[in-house]
């Protein structure tokens, strides 16, 4: 019975009459009640109650059930067909169900009927392996056997429609293993779940109205590779303590808008038992994190953002899961979503378990997944997180603790094969959405192209970048000149990835201490080390992101647990920081040589790259309509007076920003606004201007007019 309880339950034709058994264990007594009779139904078995209608063929009835005085009427989930249609079946089995959460978790159900229009949840999961599968929730009153599932067939998937249940309800999965013993789950495909460390599913019914057309049709008539993009990391519970999705849509949106930043991105926000984690272990890859609300308060926390011309990026964690006994980890009883072999199954790093690329069902719960945020949550880009751990079967392993692949490589294929189809699949389905790899090795083709053999990414964060520039910057100004070449570096590799720097949350953790902390010298002189790193760094070719905190100095290390010292803006250093950092999110926007030829070539030209002895870097940046910007970076203690600045062309030049001004915070070494270009060539350039550098400081330059 357990597998197929429709087969026993429900009504069935038999010989000219209708035969109808439901599941009623304890009742006193049982009534069938159609519009023409009422037939009481007598005790077959075990609870189950049995009743015949002189009916030639199955009409609409309810169920009467009387313990002690109490009689209700209630609906049959029996009676009802398949909710999964015979296109979801095959797609799923074909693992090309690009829109799996449709058809998979629990949904709310309407349906007309002579006796009364009925509405319930029909609840579906992937769970080959179960010999049988029951939903318990506060709707059946969490009851063992209460309402048993049945299989599907050789997809795999077990599904049944409960009458009555509304949303908002609260439910699990029990499963029968292969072994006989019975566990409870999780809906894998839940699109909601209780605020932890409560762990049961919740039924979701969305209503929210997007407001953001305007935006998503710009989006997708636009190339987001080739725009501005200067990102703000964001952790949701720390960035202010006690604020929700609802709240957020006003306090975030208000600061980062005024900042100006182009997007936010979002450490994990799909729910995960442990905050610590911050994410990064998921267990519910459909749902939202109900610590801040409900997915609708999400919708409008993103719509927010796109109706303020901010883009939003979501971390993605498709690498590994953890091993929570109520989530994906053996979930029928098998390996069912990791991989069998523990050599590819489980991370030795994070003590969790790593997906089996190579099963079709978890592609498609992947692939699917990434599509549902794009979908249903409106993501302008997803940053997937851990990538190289996906791409190496020895990643974290020592030799005998991994296999080699069929052709004797460390490459993961099925890993490989993954990505490709899930950044593939998401610049196909959605124009104008950017895929992004957290990507920590030298691995070939990241962002080039599927069909050349790439993954297939839209950028990637450049680790080398930020290795370099921290650990330059970590030195004395005294000793700069001796790492000259670690600050130099970044160019001779800057155009074989598209990328994205990032001064991001893994920087600040772990004893690393904050941005402010790395900077050496007193309290002015990390300032000024601040100041002239984001000057750097928003001039270098590729796009920005920087964690939260940073843009005003924050001096401690980041901690999940309590919110950014907001306190700080009240000091005019501070302030004067995060005014710098406003201005070169304005200057960057307002100047497309900054930004239209990040991963081109022709968009960089090195002025001077080698005078290490004074600690300084000038270049050229240019667009492909001839605008140019010229960065003089100085990372040594002291100014520089006369500097002679090779330039391009001749006339005025006006110094569009100075790291140093008194407004951030600086001494006020400058140049009044603009040089003027002599006819005095310098290093091959027939032009060049005396300038003023500020100490730890950057002066930006464009030609007037």
């Amino acid at each position: 019975m357990y597998y197929d309880p429709h087969s026993v339950l429900g009504a069935h034709v038999h010989q000219g009459h209708v035969t109808v058994r439901t599941l009623r264990p304890l009742a006193d007594k049982v009534v069938i009640v159609t519009q023409e009779h009422q037939v009481e139904a007598t005790h077959e078995q075990d609870g189950i109650w049995v009743a015949v209608l002189p009916d030639a063929a199955v009409p609409d009835y309810r169920v009467d059930v009387t313990y002690g005085d109490l009689t209700t009427r209630n609906d049959d989930p029996y009676r009802y067909l398949p909710t999964l249609g015979e296109l979801d079946m095959q797609l799923i089995r074909e693992g090309r169900h690009e829109e799996l959460w449709r058809a998979l978790g629990s949904h709310m159900r309407h349906f007309p009927s002579p006796m009364g229009d009925v509405t319930g949840a029909s609840f579906a999961v992937w769970a080959p392996d179960a010999q049988a599968v029951r939903v318990v929730g506060d709707f059946n009153s969490w009851a063992s056997g209460a309402t048993a599932l049945r299989s599907l067939g050789s997809s795999g998937v077990w599904e049944v429609f409960v009458p009555g249940v509304e949303p908002g309800a609260k439910y699990k999965y029990e499963i029968q293993t292969r072994e006989g013993y019975w566990v409870q789950k999780a809906d894998p495909m839940a699109r909601r779940t209780e605020a932890p460390p409560a762990t049961a599913s919740v039924v979701e019914e969305s209503h929210y109205e997007w407001g953001d057309a305007a935006w998503l049709d710009k989006r997708a008539a636009t190339n987001p590779h080739l725009g501005p993009m200067s990102i703000y990391e964001v952790h949701i519970g720390s960035w202010q303590e006690g604020l929700g999705y609802r709240e957020l849509a006003t306090d975030l949106v208000e600061y980062v808008k005024e900042m100006g930043f182009t997007h936010v991105e979002f450490m994990p926000v799909a729910e995960h038992p442990f905050t610590p984690s911050w994410g990064y272990q998921v267990t519910g890859y459909y749902a939202p994190t109900a610590r801040y609300g409900a997915p609708d308060d999400f919708r409008y926390l993103v719509d927010q953002l796109h109706q303020a011309g901010i883009g939003v990026i979501l971390d993605w964690v498709p690498a590994h899961f953890p091993k929570d006994a109520f989530a994906l980890a053996r979930f029928d009883g098998s390996c069912l979503y990791e991989y069998p072999d523990p050599q590819k199954g489980e991370h030795p790093d994070w003590g969790t378990l790593v997906f089996n690329f190579g099963r079709t069902e978890v592609r498609n719960f992947l692939v699917a997944n990434a599509c549902y945020w794009f979908e249903e949550f409106h993501a302008d880009a997803l940053r997937v997180d851990a990538v190289a751990s996906m791409l190496y079967l020895d990643y974290s392993r020592k030799d005998g603790q991994w296999s080699p692949n069929q052709y004797g490589g460390r490459e993961n294929l099925e890993a490989i094969s993954f990505l490709q189809e899930t950044t593939a699949t998401a610049y196909k389905r959605y124009p104008g959405v950017v895929m992004i790899a957290e990507e920590s090795t030298a691995w070939p083709g990241v962002t080039a192209p599927t069909s050349g053999g790439g993954l297939g990414f839209g950028f990637k964060w450049n680790m080398g970048w930020m290795n370099d520039t921290l650990r330059y910057l970590r030195e004395d100004p005294v000793n700069r000149k001796y790492h000259h070449g670690e600050i130099t570096f970044s160019m001779v590799y800057a155009y074989s990835e598209n990328y994205i720097l990032p001064l991001s949350h893994d920087e600040v953790v772990h004893g690393k201490g904050s941005l402010y902390s790395k900077m050496p010298g007193d309290h002015w002189q990390k300032m000024a080390g601040l100041r002239s790193l984001f000057a750097y760094q928003w001039s270098h070719p590729g796009k920005q992101l920087l964690f939260m905190g940073s843009e005003f100095g924050q001096e401690v290390e980041w901690g999940e647990g309590h919110s950014l010292d907001w306190w700080l803006l009240d000091l005019a250093d501070r302030a004067g920081l995060a005014a710098l950092v406003k201005q070169l999110n304005t200057v960057y926007r307002a100047h497309p040589a900054l930004w239209t030829l990040d991963s081109d070539p022709g968009g960089f030209e090195w002025i001077d790259a080698n005078d290490g002895n004074r600690n300084t870097l000038a270049y050229i940046r240019k667009s492909p309509d001839g605008q140019m910007l010229v960065a003089v970076i100085n990372f040594a203690g002291t100014p520089h007076e006369g500097y002679r600045l090779a330039l391009p062309k001749g006339g005025r030049w006006l110094e569009v920003l100075n790291t140093d001004a008194p407004e951030f915070g600086g001494s006020g070494v400058g140049n009044l606004g603009a040089v003027e270009a002599e006819e005095l060539p310098w290093y091959g350039r027939p032009y060049s201007a005396a300038v003023r550098v500020p100490p730890l400081g950057a002066v930006w330059f464009v030609p007037e007019g």
